[in-house]
């Protein structure tokens, strides 16, 4: 029993580490194509990407656990059933039952670990994310300029084109800047500009060699002016802040709340831990690996399954919002649904393979005693 253990443990966490890698590349690949794309658009500025990139992989980090556990132990038993492995320890005497507790074991602390980020960390870096987003709607007009791409300014009146920026960026390169005012339209053309801050803590942009054409629209009054240094005034926009949503109260203000929306939003925090409870033991009979069938068969049900199960919590947590549901009932209805699933494929492999262990070493001969010689027997 220690060797069936210990040989569990080791590849259950060899591969939860190469999936937890995996999941992680992929989500940030997705925000960071996302962020940038935002950026290139002008809808906040460069500098911005990488802190929202942080607080929006923190926020998303329970599901990314949840789903890592879920498919670590799907794929490891599925490996031990494709080679061969299983049949040494059913031949041993260890039922389907009997991965229960060590799965479990391993499971605990990472389950531990997704209720403490569902409870706490998650409201809090979506805190962040808010007031993070707040403060670049406050900053000036010139904070979210992006080389190559038109910028309108807050309140219109402007539009801003860079070609480049420096080495350092502290400089932009062959500015354009359009204006109207008093129903005339002002044009500033320039080889380089650069931002400073007045003693009474005004912005400004400040040009360098360039040209400054206006006149009227629709007419042919034009007038150019030619200046060494010519500096424009930022404006600031004045961000009213919304109220605070469910998602980035604290766990604490939900508990003593008696508003449905934040009565669904503690409910959907605590199913992030009980559902990672639930998949990790519907883990275990689904790793069976059909001979006949493609070895990707149970990788993609697996995912299926995770798909439906959190868009169902969802489903039933904005019927929670709406009063449709009871907050006594919340989400509980689709756990029961996905235990008793577990329970159904557990009866199901204990009911199909419960003579198993007793014929396997006649049926497998070969196959027990070539595995046997890499692996010592295991103690009952």
């Amino acid at each position: 029993m220690k060797t069936f253990k210990k040989s569990l443990t080791h590849e259950l966490v060899i591969t939860a580490a190469a999936l937890f890698s995996i999941l992680i590349g992929i989500v940030v690949a997705q925000r960071a194509g996302h962020l940038v794309g935002g950026a290139a658009k002008g809808w906040f500025p460069n500098d911005a990407i990488m802190t929202m990139l942080g607080f929006s992989l923190i926020k998303f980090l329970p599901m990314i656990l949840s789903l890592t556990i879920f498919l670590t132990v799907l794929l490891t038993l599925s490996r031990w059933h494709r080679d061969s492995e299983m049949v040494v320890w059913l031949s041993s005497g260890l039922g389907i039952t009997k991965w229960i507790k060590p799965i479990i074991q391993f499971a605990t602390p990472v389950i531990i670990v997704i209720a403490l980020l569902s409870f706490f960390v998650m409201p809090w870096a979506t805190q962040k994310i808010e007031d993070y987003r707040v403060q670049l709607k406050s900053r000036d007009e010139t904070a979210s300029i992006s080389p190559g791409v038109f910028k309108e300014s807050n309140n219109g009146e402007r539009v801003y084109f860079v070609e480049g920026f420096d080495e350092l960026g502290n400089v932009v390169k062959n500015v354009f800047i359009q204006s109207t005012q008093h129903q005339k339209t002002g044009i500033v053309v320039a080889d380089r500009g650069s931002r400073y801050q007045a003693e009474n803590g005004d912005n400004f942009i400040l040009l360098e060699k360039g040209r400054r054409y206006h006149g009227k629209p629709n007419t042919a009054e034009v007038s150019t002016t030619e200046f060494e240094s010519y500096a424009i005034r930022l404006e600031t926009k004045e961000v009213t802040r919304k109220p605070a949503k469910a998602e980035t109260l604290a766990t604490e203000q939900l508990l003593t709340s008696n508003n449905s929306v934040d009565k669904a939003e503690l409910q959907w925090r605590l199913a992030i831990p009980v559902s990672a409870v639930i998949l990790v033991l519907l883990a275990i009979p689904m790793s069976f690996v059909d001979p006949r069938a493609g070895r990707s068969l149970n990788l993609m049900l697996a995912i299926f399954i995770f798909i439906i199960y959190n868009n169902v919590l969802s489903i039933f947590e904005a019927w929670m919002t709406q009063d449709k549901i009871n907050a006594l009932i919340g989400l509980w209805p689709v756990h029961i649904l996905f235990t008793l699933l577990a329970a159904y494929l557990f009866y199901r492999r204990n009911y199909l393979l419960p003579i198993f262990p007793k014929t396997v070493s006649t049926i497998f001969p070969q196959t027990i005693q070539t595995i046997r010689k890499k692996r010592k027997k295991p103690s009952q």
